[in-house]
Formats: structure tokens, C-alpha cells, sequence
């Protein structure tokens, strides 16, 4: 199991991928290993149609790997929970979850608009928010303890991930 997980929660459009990829970069560059999971409330294909490996699926095949010098991608044919694939993350890796809102993993929550602040009264594990620029938050609206960011400021949200979840947990 990894060393620590931690989630990033919003609505579609709030900019869970941009902050994630900032974070990631932020956080690699402090020498800790990142592993990511990403929910996608859509169907989709991990590989060119034609290649060989997706004519290996449409023939029935229910799991398929394909490795190279540089990496290795293995694809199945059925839906894992997000424990399943935390359990299959680098032991030693930080976990950075994109989406999965309703799990109960310590998670930050991005309000862009009114209707994002129905999340922090819905979900479980809060604790922080990242809310963007000229959108003015109900102060009774975030979780008791939670730490508010605004959502640039990945120093602040990468350095509180750092101290309270990774170097914890290590």
C-alpha cells in the first residue's frame, strides 16, 4: 500500500487537473515520489484503436499489458475501485487522487462557484479548499479545520500536503 493518499475533489470544469499537474510538479521537485489516480465519469480508451493491444481486447481478451524500454501499460476489462488501485501503487509513492470525490480520503475541495460549495457539506474528509480568484466564500461554509487556499497557490497547498499527509505517514 502507499505511503499516503491524498484527494482532489471538485466539479467538472473547477480545475482539478490543472492543479493536479501543478502539485505533481511542485511536488516532485521536492524528491517525493508521485503516483496518480484519476476518475473518469466517462467511457475511455487507453490506446489507439488498431493497435495490437486493442485488437487483443475486441478479440476477448480481458486484460492486456504492453511493456517497452521505457514504460509498461496494462489495460482491463473491468472497473476497480479506487482502494484496488491504491493497493497497486508504488509502495513508496504519495497517492494524488483526481475525482473519486465520494471516498473518505483526506481530500482538498476546488469551489469556483456557488454550486461547488454544496460539496463541502457532502463529502467526508475535508481538509482544505482551493477557491479561485474573485469568488468570495460563506466562511460557515468550510469544514470545521480546514485550511483555506486560494487555487494558485500550489506552494501553500504543496507544503501542507508535504507536512500534514507525506512526512506523517512516512
Amino acid at each position: 500500500m502507499a505511503a499516503a493518499v491524498y484527494q482532489i475533489a471538485g466539479y467538472k470544469n473547477t480545475g482539478k487537473t490543472t492543479l493536479m499537474c501543478r502539485l505533481i510538479d511542485y511536488l516532485v521537485s521536492r524528491d517525493i515520489v508521485v503516483a496518480t489516480i484519476k476518475h473518469d465519469g466517462h467511457q475511455f480508451e487507453a490506446e489507439p484503436a488498431h493497435t495490437d493491444t486493442a485488437r487483443h481486447r475486441s478479440s476477448g481478451a480481458v486484460w492486456t499489458a504492453i511493456t517497452s524500454a521505457e514504460r509498461t501499460a496494462i489495460v482491463k476489462e473491468k472497473s476497480s475501485t479506487l482502494r484496488e488501485l491504491i493497493a497497486e501503487a508504488p509502495a513508496n509513492a504519495f497517492v494524488l487522487v483526481e475525482g473519486f470525490k465520494t471516498e473518505a480520503f483526506p481530500k482538498l475541495v476546488i469551489v469556483r462557484r456557488a454550486e461547488d460549495e454544496r460539496l463541502l457539506g457532502e463529502l467526508e474528509g475535508i481538509t482544505a479548499v482551493a477557491v479561485w480568484p474573485g469568488y468570495i466564500l460563506d466562511r460557515h461554509a468550510v469544514p470545521a479545520g480546514a485550511k483555506q487556499f486560494g487555487i494558485d497557490d500550489v506552494q501553500g497547498i504543496g507544503d501542507y500536503i508535504e507536512q500534514r499527509w507525506i512526512r506523517m505517514k512516512s
